[in-house]
């Protein structure tokens, strides 16, 4: 499963070894996972070179609590491994209070007994997981993703934990669901504009879905990674990933083909290329229609991206490419069908719709979108909704128009 975010401790092969104490699998472990070489590794342990070769054959054990504390010390292995009483909050996995979402009495006790390795993992533990990913895919909808960061850091450590007690398809099973939390961790990193974690952790569930077999996620990772190129204006790059996403995984869902072709179109929005970007948007929206259709072949993460959610990704595009109206038309349309449930997104269409209204020149229009906006913009959509609504105010301000400076005063409330 490679190499991890910053560190290497989430690595369930690993964990599993420092737990286990097999000291010769973690160095064989850890040397793959780094690129040490058994000399470099035994200068940060104080071993020389032949002794770590023997631990790692086997034939010689670490039985010295003094050179356990050397390894330890000189790899960094992270307290809470090695000390049951440091671990984090043993209760089965972390998570929001949501209805529906806890495990009846019995299946609390498997899953617990699970987590803490008194019985190997079984399909109900992982039937539950997979549930509570979903219910937290939707508490971030409306509570945004900032509170739930942590929360879901912490319950991909737990996925990884169970690899070890996991053999045949269990075990893939477990891969395919840690990727699927790497890729939602990814996404909340995006929306809190931390671009490099966001990557790092694209990279790790790509790396995971890869090994699990999961065409559908390891072509949603090249499409969020178009998305973020996309956020930070880079067109080139948004086209050539969501490309890749189309020709590196073939057989995917129609949704995921969708999203791949109207994210290529966005990049070439961006880039001005407006004959083509429509030009993709009506094969984009072909995929969508056809994927409505069928909506159990689609991937679970795939829930939101429906016929609504396309219709505000022809107004995205339209936006790039100035056309006022088109972007009003589009925004408005699918924001009227938007859930009232999805508080963060509708945050941000709304002050898209606020910024193509400024530049079709509706200033009291987009005043009053953009006002009615903010509250949750600030609460749930920073910094990508409340950066949007300034952009709005700018546009507002070199126009002349004297709701600017209203809306400018609105936000400084906020800021």
């Amino acid at each position: 499963m490679g190499d991890l975010i910053g560190d290497l401790w989430t690595h369930p092969q690993l964990v599993t070894a420092v737990i286990s104490e097999d000291w010769g699998m973690f160095f064989r472990i850890y040397r793959r996972l780094t690129g040490l070489s058994q000399t470099a590794l035994g200068e940060r342990v104080q071993l020389a070179q032949s002794d770590v070769s023997d631990i790692e054959r086997g034939r010689r054990k670490v039985t010295s609590s003094e050179v356990r504390q050397r390894i330890v010390t000189g790899l960094r292995i992270p307290a809470e491994i090695l000390a049951p009483e440091t671990r984090p909050d043993p209760a089965p996995v972390p998570g929001l209070a949501l209805p529906g979402a806890a495990p009846d009495e019995d299946l609390l006790m498997r899953v617990t007994s699970v987590v803490n390795d008194s019985r190997p993992v079984d399909t109900p533990t992982l039937d539950w997981l997979d549930r509570l990913l979903a219910e937290h895919r939707r508490a971030e909808d409306f509570i945004g993703s900032r509170p739930l960061l942590d929360v879901m850091r912490q319950q991909l450590r737990t996925v990884v934990n169970l690899y070890a007690g996991a053999r045949g398809a269990l075990a893939d099973r477990i891969v395919r669901l840690a990727a699927e939390h790497a890729q939602f961790l990814a996404w909340m990193a995006q929306d809190q504009d931390d671009a490099a974690t966001a990557l790092a952790w694209y990279d790790r569930s790509h790396e995971w879905a890869l090994e699990a077999g999961d065409a559908n996620m390891a072509a949603t990772t090249l499409n969020m990674k178009a998305h973020l190129a996309w956020s930070k204006g880079r067109a080139i790059r948004c086209i050539r990933l969501s490309e890749a996403a189309r020709w590196s995984a073939p057989g995917t869902s129609l949704g995921v083909q969708g999203m791949a072709t109207q994210m290529k179109a966005r990049g070439l929005a961006l880039n001005g290329e407006a004959d083509d970007a429509r030009r993709l948007l009506d094969e984009a929206q072909d995929l969508v229609s056809r994927a409505a259709e069928h909506p159990e072949d689609e991937p679970v993460w795939m829930y939101f991206y429906d016929e609504t959610w396309f219709i505000m990704q022809r107004g995205m595009a339209a936006l790039h490419l100035h056309d006022w109206p088109a972007a009003v038309d589009h925004l408005t349309v699918g924001i009227e069908a938007l859930p009232d449930e999805y508080r963060r997104d509708k945050a941000w269409f709304r002050a898209c719709l606020a910024h193509a209204l400024a530049g079709a020149g509706e200033p009291e229009q987009a005043v009053s979108i953009a006002v009615a906006t903010i509250p949750d913009a600030a609460a749930v959509g920073r910094p990508h909704s409340w950066n949007e609504l300034h952009t709005a105010a700018a546009i507002l301000l070199r126009k002349g128009a004297k709701e600017g400076p209203q809306l400018t005063s609105a936000l400084r409330e906020y800021d």
